[in-house]
């Protein structure tokens, strides 16, 4: 079975461009063309990737991509961000919201289809865990199940919290950079945006503690990154 992608673009030629080359490349390309009917095509389709523009008619990019993560059916489907806004701030602001890569205009079809392989290969092998069980005192991520508990309470994340947790427990008792945390969680560095690092860890916590957690999982190390050494 092919794998699908959604284009979300309103500027038809570059809908067209992006379907022909991704259907020469063995994907089924899904096309919508304003920011409303993407996120109904999304729900219904559920694509394994979506190619999103930041400037789209009745909704925006960056609101789609606010609603796709914060709906339990949609969080976890990979989202490239196409756009023409190259300043540092709205990449930051991208990847906080949780984009899983960002692309500008004009751009490579080579490069672009080399960040879907990408991106897709992450997801494949995060979803494909052996079964395997990572802790820390009360705290467990299951791999396989994809699913996290705290005292045996299920901890709902989003897919790059969940990757920061499993690279954390993975590396237990060891300090992980914030630039080591970037490149492997968002697929290659953005240097100097390490800020969106700390963004997901203060989420990370908050859900924790939400889910009440007494202990401090997480442990920052000054002016390096972090760690879990329960």
């Amino acid at each position: 079975m092919k794998e699908k992608v959604l284009i979300i673009d309103d500027e038809v030629h570059i809908v067209e461009l992006l379907k022909f080359n991704l259907e020469t490349a063995g994907y089924e390309a899904l096309c919508s063309y304003d920011g409303f009917d993407g996120f109904i095509k999304a729900k219904e389709e559920k694509p394994d990737l979506i190619l999103l523009d930041w400037m789209l008619p009745n909704i925006s990019g960056i609101e789609v991509l606010k609603k796709l993560r914060q709906d339990s059916d949609m969080r976890n489907i990979p989202v490239i961000m196409l756009t023409a806004k190259n300043m540092e701030s709205d990449k930051v602001e991208g990847l906080e919201v949780g984009a899983d890569d960002y692309i500008t205009k004009p751009f490579s079809i080579k490069e672009l289809l080399a960040r879907i392989t990408s991106v897709m290969r992450r997801y494949s092998i995060l979803s494909k865990g052996e079964g395997e069980i990572l802790s820390a005192g009360k705290l467990k991520l299951n791999l396989s199940k994809h699913e996290v508990t705290l005292d045996d309470s299920k901890v709902d994340l989003t897919l790059k919290e969940f990757e920061l947790l499993r690279l954390l427990l993975q590396n237990k008792g060891k300090v992980l950079s914030r630039n080591f945390l970037l490149d492997e969680i968002w697929g290659y560095e953005y240097y100097g945006e390490t800020r969106t690092v700390d963004v997901h860890i203060r989420y990370l916590r908050k859900k924790l503690e939400e889910a009440g957690a007494h202990d401090k999982y997480i442990e920052t190390i000054r002016g390096v990154g972090y760690k879990i050494d329960l």
